[in-house]
């Protein structure tokens, strides 16, 4: 008789958001008439700018002719993408990061998700702690975890870093030696950044340890102050323990387009084995590549069109940010991020839960984010929401969490 993966049955229960959707459509059922707005996924809701709708026209006019048509693409992606990508998000900020070096998919979510299959299951990891799900998920997943411990609110076996108010919400050094570490800088959920000074601490930390720093830097696009860096491999010594993570998603609205890349670099390798090289035939083995139409697409994101349109859009969300986070102020709440990411990260009133401010900003104000807890124990208490709602909206939230609080 056939078995299953145990190791999902250690799952708590639904994927976040699942849970979330399950209680806004019940709450909906039951008050059909009421409009809710929802704050609480990191979707985007302004449309594809004119410079990326005219590349999938003309990619779609390509492919209807015989001479251009595309069929399987290169494995890696097209070079014609990844030479934009090593130019204009590396080489031009002095990071020696080259084309044959990054990976294109279909978005950065199912690549911080699979890149664990290329390391052992012995290899301790590290996470934050509020955490994005899928890092801690996957690794539970594969069977690198122990069982869920109610009384922590953690996994047994993993290394929590946990990332609290007193601290900044920036994660410490840890004591114990992971193998692999998830970082996510600008943050998610908390909104936060991380200095340059404190990455390099994190880079020589894993280089002195053996570790891999796998760093998503999906939110890069929302830094506005000076000396946050963007990429990972801004810092001395990256290249020889780093991974990184993009995507197309936040900074050019492909979330449903779906775009990504990974970056792995040459010196990477663990007892002589390359991680680039595994990498590539685990990418050729289950991967057939992102469409032709999205990744000339994604092209356009670099053009000099393509780069003031979106910078428009991303000051866009931003101003979100802005007002949802002086506007939360203003009503009393105690209120973080929302000035490098796209993330508001407040205080929920004392004596309740982020489960119980989420059921009630939903009873009186009709307005969903998203419960901190729901990102790791170290998240209770705290609230996300997201500035990636219309401006309509946005002020109509704000407004209606000024009431009722």
């Amino acid at each position: 008789m056939y078995t299953i993966n145990e190791h999902y049955l250690k799952l708590q229960g639904s994927y976040l958001f699942s849970t979330i959707a399950k209680k806004v459509s019940e709450y909906q059922k039951e008050h059909p008439q009421a409009e809710v707005i929802r704050l609480g996924i990191g979707d985007v809701t302004q449309p594809l700018v004119p410079a990326i709708i005219e590349a999938l026209h003309n990619a779609v006019e390509e492919m209807g002719t015989t001479e251009g048509f595309h069929g399987y693409g290169p494995e890696q992606g097209y070079e014609f993408l990844r030479e934009c990508i090593a130019r204009e998000d590396y080489q031009n900020r002095g990071c020696p990061i080259s084309a044959e070096e990054i990976f294109i998919s279909d978005g950065a979510k199912q690549d911080v998700g699979n890149i664990q299959e290329i390391f052992g299951l012995g290899n301790r990891v590290a996470v934050c702690d509020p955490v994005y799900p899928v890092y801690v998920d996957t690794n539970v997943m594969a069977g690198r975890t122990g069982e869920f411990n109610v009384r922590t609110g953690g996994y047994e076996g993993l290394i929590y870093l946990k990332c609290l108010e007193e601290n900044g919400f920036s994660p410490r050094l840890p004591g114990e030696k992971p193998d692999l570490i998830y970082l996510c800088f600008p943050n998610n959920p908390t909104g936060m950044a991380i200095t340059r000074t404190a990455l390099q601490e994190w880079v020589d930390y894993a280089n002195q340890n053996g570790s891999v720093i796998l760093y998503d830097a999906a939110y890069e696009a929302y830094i506005t102050e000076e000396g946050i860096p963007h990429s990972i491999y801004e810092c001395e010594g990256a290249r020889r323990c780093a991974i990184e993570f993009h995507s197309f998603s936040k900074n050019a609205g492909f979330t449903g387009l779906r775009l990504g890349y990974t970056v792995i670099p040459r010196e990477l390798s663990c007892n002589g084995v390359s991680l680039h090289e595994l990498w590539n035939r685990r990418h050729g083995t289950k991967y057939n590549g992102a469409p032709y139409l999205v990744q000339r697409a994604g092209e356009a994101v670099y053009s000099s069109e393509g780069k003031a349109q979106l910078k428009e859009q991303v000051a866009y969300y931003m101003e979100n940010a802005r007002l949802i986070r002086e506007g939360l102020k203003a009503a009393g709440f105690t209120v973080y991020g929302g000035v490098n990411a796209p993330y508001i990260w407040l205080k929920v009133p004392e004596r309740m839960s982020s489960w119980e401010f989420f059921d009630d900003l939903l009873k009186k104000a009709q307005v969903v984010g998203t419960p901190g807890v729901g990102f790791g124990q170290g998240g209770e208490g705290f609230f996300r929401l997201t500035a990636f709602g219309t401006r309509e909206n946005t002020l109509k939230a704000l407004e209606r969490i000024k009431r009722f609080y």
